[in-house]
Parts: structure tokens; C-alpha cells; sequence
């Protein structure tokens, strides 16, 4: 009997969700947010139930993101038939970034303790089902990212939200380079609260069930060591400050330190398109979570059916070639039009739309 994508128990009063596809570093599928969904919404006026504890199965990490070879389909097929937004909206992905965004809107919102265990690998759609939680622990293992930007994509799941209140501009920096952190960094950058050790975890979550949420975390949590990328919080400031992508690869030059010469090099790689859609979210933040889901799902619905989502898909993750050939290729050629054309409303009826748990 195959079992299912989250195992979802319940423990001493601990609500567990066990993300359960360790061979696709538990990437999220339409099932896994339908389960987990239920799951929380039974939980949450259930008196018996005390915390909710996220985690993923394997040694790999929490979850790696969302099914990118679906989303390659579906964007592989509405560039070739030239869809447009009605078709977008209509696809299988937008189906998931609807059902995806409801839930990290209710997680944001959940009135228990909802506890992510952040272990291992934690990007994209994974960031989005642990970093909006009210409890969030990373470890010594922890490598956090959204990479949406490789694959000419824009960061969703509310990381626009998250990344655009990282102060020193390291937000900005994350979102355009697509550079993973560690836990020691995230709990530097505010995107997580405690440092516990991977080997403790277990007992963690035992401590949870036999005591509570908060005196598990002061029994386990510990001071995290040092923060390389919040070290370099001076250069990247300055560099990141720049209100133009190619300004930003400049000045990034112009720092002279290895660090920075990666971070232009990383920035020439990237879709030209996506870092300037990105950008422009990332200097232009809204107040709420769900505010900022909604103006995603526009950009989403807009990069499925763009030529560097497809193209960047294909060259990260099906072909693997790691050649993808952006267009437009250079950043000057990215005009305010094609950049407004991601931000405009949606058709009457396509917008996206959160319901209040």
C-alpha cells in the first residue's frame, strides 16, 4: 500500500504533518497542500490539539519547493500556443498557486503554535509551508533559499513579503541572487526565531508532547554561531540599493571582494526579465502577507506564460544543460512596459482570492 504524501497523526495533543516524498526532497504537490490543509483546519478548533509540528521525511531535507517539471509543461505549452492570461489561470500550476497561497495565508494566520521544523534543504514552496509559522527552527543543516530567479521565475509563496522586510537590503540581495542561507544566517535575517541542533530535533519534538512549545525551545534552542552573510551586510547595502538591475551589477563589480564579484556574475546568469519583475516587487513592498499573495499570483500567472520560465526550467531541470538562452538577454533591453505588463490586473474573475480560515 503506497503511503501517502504527508503523514498527518496526532500525539499527546501534537498535531504531526510529516511531508512524505524524501525521493523529491518532499516537493509539494496538489495532494500534499490538499492533506495538510485538512489537516490544520480540523486542528484548529480542536481543544485536545496543543501545537502543530511540521517536518520531512529523509535525511534530505524539509521540502525543495514545488513539482517544477509540471510547471514546465505548463508553461512549455501556453508559450507555444501563445496563451494568455485566461489560459494561464486555467493551467494546472495556477490551480496549485491558488491552493499553495491559501494555505501559507492560513499557516500565517494559525492561532496555535505551528512549529517548522526547517532542517536540510527548505526553498521555494517548502519556504512557503514553514517560514510564514509563528514557531520556526533551523538547524546546523538548514539551507534556505528562493531560487525562483534561475528558472525565470519570481519568488511567490509570500517570500516577496518575507524577503522585502530583511533590512540592509539582504533581502533584495537573496531574492535577485537566489543565494541559499544557512540557520545561523536565518535567524540573523529574522526569517527564523531558533537554532536547534539537527541531532536534537527528535527530542525536540518529544519535548513538545511531554511539556510544551515553549519549554522544548528552552531546553534545546541554542545560541546560533556567527552570520557570514550578515558580515557582509555593509557592501551588499550599498550595492543593493540600486533601483536598477544593472546598476545593482555594477556596483557590485566596483566592491572589489570575491563575494561580490560571485554576486554579479550570479546576477548576469539570471533572467534579465525576472530580476527586474523581482526588483521592482522587492523595492515596493505591501503591508500584509495576503496583499503581497495576491499581486504574486499576478506575476506568477504572467511568468507560466512567459519564454524564460519554460526556457529556464529547461535548462536547470530537464535538459540540464545550464545554458538557458533568456529573452530578453540583456537586462538594457528590459523595458518599464514588459516589467508593468506582470503587475497589471487580471481579467474579471481570475484574480486570486484568500478566504478567511
Amino acid at each position: 500500500m503506497t503511503e501517502k504524501p504527508v503523514l498527518v497523526s496526532l500525539d499527546g495533543g501534537v498535531g504531526r504533518l510529516v511531508l512524505n516524498r524524501p525521493k523529491a526532497i518532499n516537493a509539494l504537490n496538489d495532494e500534499m497542500v490538499d492533506l495538510m490543509a485538512a489537516a490544520l483546519r480540523q486542528w484548529r478548533d480542536d481543544d485536545a490539539v496543543k501545537a502543530v509540528v511540521l517536518s520531512g521525511a529523509g535525511e534530505r531535507g524539509l521540502c525543495a519547493g514545488g513539482d517544477i517539471v509540471s510547471i514546465h509543461r505548463d508553461a512549455k505549452q501556453l508559450v507555444e500556443s501563445g496563451g494568455g492570461d485566461a489560459e494561464a489561470a486555467a493551467c494546472p500550476s495556477a490551480v496549485f498557486w491558488r491552493e499553495e497561497y491559501q494555505l501559507n495565508s492560513e499557516i500565517a494566520k494559525y492561532p496555535k503554535p505551528y512549529v517548522a521544523l526547517m532542517d536540510g534543504i527548505v526553498m521555494g514552496g517548502g519556504v512557503g509551508v514553514s517560514a510564514h509559522a509563528n514557531t520556526r527552527i533551523v538547524t546546523d543543516r538548514t539551507r534556505l533559499a528562493m531560487p525562483e530567479t534561475g528558472i525565470g521565475f519570481c519568488p511567490d509563496v509570500g517570500g516577496t513579503h518575507l524577503l522585502s522586510q530583511i533590512a540592509d537590503n539582504l533581502g533584495v540581495y537573496l531574492g535577485l541572487t537566489a543565494t541559499s542561507v544557512n540557520g545561523a544566517d536565518a535567524v540573523a535575517l529574522g526569517i527564523a526565531d531558533h537554532y536547534v541542533l539537527a541531532a536534537d530535533l527528535d527530542a525536540f519534538v518529544a519535548a513538545i508532547t511531554a511539556t510544551s512549545v515553549d519549554q522544548a525551545i528552552a531546553e534545546f534552542a541554542q545560541t546560533p554561531p556567527e552570520s557570514d552573510l550578515y558580515a557582509q551586510r555593509d557592501w551588499i547595502r550599498e550595492a543593493f540599493a540600486a533601483d536598477d538591475v544593472a546598476e545593482i551589477i555594477r556596483r557590485c563589480e566596483a566592491v572589489g571582494t570575491e563575494s561580490a564579484d560571485k554576486a554579479a556574475a550570479t546576477l548576469r546568469a539570471k533572467s534579465p526579465t525576472t530580476l527586474a519583475v523581482t526588483l521592482r516587487t522587492l523595492r515596493n513592498p505591501l503591508p500584509t502577507l495576503d496583499e503581497a499573495l495576491h499581486r504574486e499570483y499576478r506575476v506568477s500567472l504572467r511568468c507560466v506564460a512567459n519564454h524564460d520560465m519554460a526556457e529556464g526550467i529547461r535548462a536547470q531541470v530537464i535538459d540540464k544543460d545550464r545554458n538557458p538562452s533568456w529573452n530578453p538577454a540583456d537586462i538594457a533591453a528590459v523595458t518599464p512596459a514588459i516589467v508593468d505588463a506582470f503587475f497589471a490586473p487580471l481579467p474579471d474573475g481570475l484574480e486570486l482570492t484568500i478566504v478567511e480560515p
